[in-house]
This record gives structure tokens, C-alpha cells and sequence, in this order.
């Protein structure tokens, strides 16, 4: 018994010390790579593919997208910006409701030092099945982020919008970029590409 819980847990610490090398390498590689660094995480591909946008119709300088889960979080302060995205999967919940990676990382970004950078997030969400809580996870990366200084912009008007409630509305506003690939996707490129232009002229570039 012993033996196999030795076998186990060596294992998995072995298992752990390659992630965070992997992480390592990942963060040497994309290092200085781009003034913009952009960033998300994803249960079913959707937040991917509306980061593949972004990285089409943002204009300025912007590193390839990258999964949260494989970076060190404290590289996200060797860029001068960043745009972030999370779907919403943990619907109704407090917190961890993205049910990816920024749940893990969420309180470790809040702890970084983030002044000075004006950064803006981008989530996915589904109005029809889920339109009491739509895109509810962009405030919450949206509110780490804040609160380790950064200078948050981007919001959109709720126009256009076909939801009941979320969370992500501040003062009659998104917080965020809400996307809606699910019953929405003929929008996405209008919506991503008018975004961009938008988050450069509130001097994310």
C-alpha cells in the first residue's frame, strides 16, 4: 500500500514539475514577443475561435493567442497591454464561473501589479439557454484584473443584446466584449472588428 501511494504521489508531483516547465518555456518563448498580450480559456473552443478573431482584427502589435492555463500569470505583467476572454460555464455561480483555467488563476492575478496597462476582456456566453446569467464571467476577470491596477476599457452597450440578466452590466454597460457563438455567429466578426477599433482608440495598442 505504501509502495503505491509512493508510486502515486511521485507521479503526480513529477506530473506538476513538467507543467510548470512547460509553463516556463511558454513564457521565455512569448516573452517580449508583442505589446499586447492575448490571453484566454475554453470548455468547447468557442472562446478560442473568438480570440482568433481578435488577433485578425486588432491592428496593433499582439502576441498569438494563448491559453491562461499555460503561462505563468506573472508574465502577464511583461506586456504593456492585454486582452483577455472566458466563456461562462458555471452559470449562476459567485465565483469560479468560468469553469476553465481563470478559476484556478483568478486570485493570483488579483495579487499582480498591473498599473499602468489598460487591459479589456472579451467572453463567450449563450443568451437563449443561459440568458439569466450571459456572460456573466467576463466581470469577474474583469474585476481581478482591476484590482491589481489595471486600467480597465472596452465596454459595450447592451444594445443589440438579446439577454435577461448579467452580471457583466456595470453602470448600463458590458464590461466586456460578450460574444454569442452559439446562437449569434453571424455577428462575431462585425462585433470582434468594431471591438478592436474601439479598444485601440482607448489606447490599447
Amino acid at each position: 500500500m505504501k509502495a503505491a501511494m509512493l508510486t502515486k504521489s511521485s507521479f503526480s508531483g513529477a506530473r506538476l514539475a513538467i507543467k510548470a516547465a512547460s509553463r516556463r518555456a511558454a513564457a521565455v518563448r512569448m516573452g517580449a514577443r508583442a505589446e499586447v498580450g492575448l490571453f484566454y480559456s475554453t470548455s468547447t473552443g468557442n472562446t478560442e475561435a473568438a480570440a482568433d478573431w481578435i488577433s485578425q482584427k486588432f491592428e496593433g502589435d499582439i502576441s498569438d493567442p494563448t491559453d491562461i492555463g499555460e503561462i505563468d500569470v506573472d508574465d502577464l505583467t511583461g506586456y504593456s497591454g492585454l486582452i483577455v476572454g472566458a466563456p461562462t460555464w458555471n452559470t449562476g455561480a459567485d465565483e469560479g464561473r468560468s469553469g476553465t483555467a481563470w478559476d484556478e488563476v483568478i486570485d493570483e492575478i488579483k495579487d499582480l501589479d498591473l498599473s499602468g496597462k489598460k487591459v479589456a476582456v472579451f467572453g463567450c456566453g449563450d443568451s437563449s439557454s443561459y440568458g439569466d446569467y450571459f456572460c456573466d464571467a467576463i466581470e469577474e476577470v474583469y474585476t481581478a484584473m482591476k484590482e491589481a491596477g489595471a486600467e480597465m476599457v472596452g465596454s459595450v452597450a447592451t444594445d443589440g443584446y438579446d439577454f435577461s440578466e448579467s452580471k457583466s452590466v456595470i453602470d448600463g454597460k458590458f464590461c466586456g466584449l460578450p460574444l454569442d457563438e452559439d446562437n449569434e455567429s453571424d455577428m462575431t466578426e462585425e462585433r470582434v472588428a468594431a471591438w478592436c477599433a474601439q479598444i485601440s482608440g482607448e489606447g490599447l495598442a
